[in-house]
């Protein structure tokens, strides 16, 4: 009888466990998605495109979210899939243990953020911490390189957003000054400028353009 309460209780826990484990990556689901994934890049690159074409609120911040959402899902699939593979599932079979899932789990992050990440970044925060370079990306710990790793990837997509840019700044420039070599100097240049913006970026589809960009970046 004793072994059989022990044993409810040993399952109780198991499944406590699980459900705690289950809550805290929900709750942590925001920040894992936007600092180590695609996501950072993709939808800062796609807000470059809407202020560069100056459409204001289109597309709305919803679409930009959205589809910054569904190329992150896409990007990022297999890395998704291997840590699925190699840690929840064998936690969820009571294969391994929590720490064994974490380390597993962390892996297949720690190597796709490795590869978009800048030496020089990744030496400030190792430099800060006092640690030492790593024999493999394995060791990095996550507290190291996921703040390496966004602040690249800041940089990577301004530099994107940045060419982006200029055609469109090089058309505002044209506009502005055929509006002032005819004397309108109270119309505004942004005004007559934007449909010439829109067509341009319709002409060379543009969207198709930034798309394989973006997913040739990673």
């Amino acid at each position: 009888m004793n072994d059989l309460l022990d044993s409810f209780s040993a399952s109780g826990t198991a499944t406590s466990v699980k459900l705690m484990l289950l809550l805290t990556v929900l709750s942590l689901a925001p920040s894992i998605l936007i600092l180590m994934t695609s996501f950072t890049r993709i939808v800062i690159v796609l807000s470059f495109v809407r202020t560069a074409l100056a459409t204001q609120q289109m597309p709305p911040n919803q679409v930009i979210v959205g589809l910054a959402l569904f190329l992150t899902f896409f990007i990022m699939a297999p890395t998704f899939q291997e840590a699925n593979k190699e840690a929840l599932q064998p936690l969820f079979k009571d294969e391994i243990t929590l720490d064994q899932a974490y380390d597993k789990a962390s892996e297949p992050f720690k190597e796709f953020m490795s590869k978009h990440t800048r030496q020089t970044d990744l030496d400030l925060f190792l430099n800060y911490s006092g640690e030492k370079m790593p024999d493999s990306v394995k060791d990095i710990s996550l507290t190291t390189l996921v703040p390496a790793y966004t602040l690249s990837e800041l940089k990577t997509a301004f530099q994107m957003g940045f060419m982006i840019f200029i055609p469109f700044l090089v058309i505002d420039m044209i506009v502005a000054s055929v509006l002032m070599s005819m004397g309108m100097m109270m119309l505004p240049p942004v005004m007559i400028s934007l449909p010439f913006k829109i067509l341009l970026f319709v002409l060379v589809d543009g969207w198709y353009l930034v798309m394989k960009s973006l997913l040739e970046s990673f």
